[in-house]
């Protein structure tokens, strides 16, 4: 569509998650209008973040250094490890500022047709934490999709011969939500979480 450097632009942008075509040629002309210093700057940035982005050496989240801010902070339980998929996860259920355990993130989900399998993800690593003893309860905050409900019942099965109390988020309707707009997985774990009240 556009000629030479500009339709790679467009193209390494679309490669993005979230981000369309039509998106990704937005923020290739936004780019373009930019002066050249800003652009240099996101771009050393990018650079800068590629260099000095790992993950910790323990939970598997992104950190500056081999161990995280989170795992090296002595105030934290170790009797509780939330289990999610991605590093961005722990950052959703840091944000509610209720947590006070330890995070272990898998690096995604059981995906068969995205060829993902159980020993693609960091899951001998979890193994291996929950064997030290220390940990007493296992949260599964994984996502509430068929992977992550997948990795969830595969976790669960592993889990289950350790001496360890497996629980999962719940879920179900949102509030202020209808039941007509539900889908079925979601008014299905509403049905089945449900409480007295």
């Amino acid at each position: 569509m556009f000629e030479g450097v500009v339709q790679d632009l467009v193209d390494e942008l679309g490669t993005l998650p979230g981000i369309g075509p039509k998106s990704a040629q937005r923020i290739a002309f936004h780019l373009l209008d930019r002066d050249e210093e800003s652009v240099r700057r996101l771009a050393d940035v990018l650079i800068e973040v590629k260099e000095k982005v790992r993950f910790c050496e323990i939970c598997g989240g992104i950190s500056e250094t081999e161990i995280c801010r989170i795992c090296s902070d002595a105030r934290r339980s170790n009797d509780i490890i939330c289990v999610v998929e991605e590093s961005k996860d722990v950052f959703a259920i840091e944000r509610l500022r209720e947590f006070r355990g330890r995070y272990h993130v898998l690096g995604g989900a059981i995906d068969p047709i995205g060829g993902v399998g159980p020993d693609d993800l960091r899951i001998s690593e979890l193994m291996q934490r929950i064997a030290k003893g220390e940990t007493d309860e296992v949260i599964l905050a994984l996502d509430p999709n068929i992977e992550g409900e997948a990795t969830s019942s595969y976790l669960a099965r592993m889990l289950g011969a350790q001496d360890v109390k497996v629980t999962r988020l719940a879920s179900g309707l949102p509030v202020g939500g209808d039941l007509d707009y539900a889908d079925e997985m979601t008014l299905g774990r509403a049905f089945l979480g449900r409480r007295s009240i």
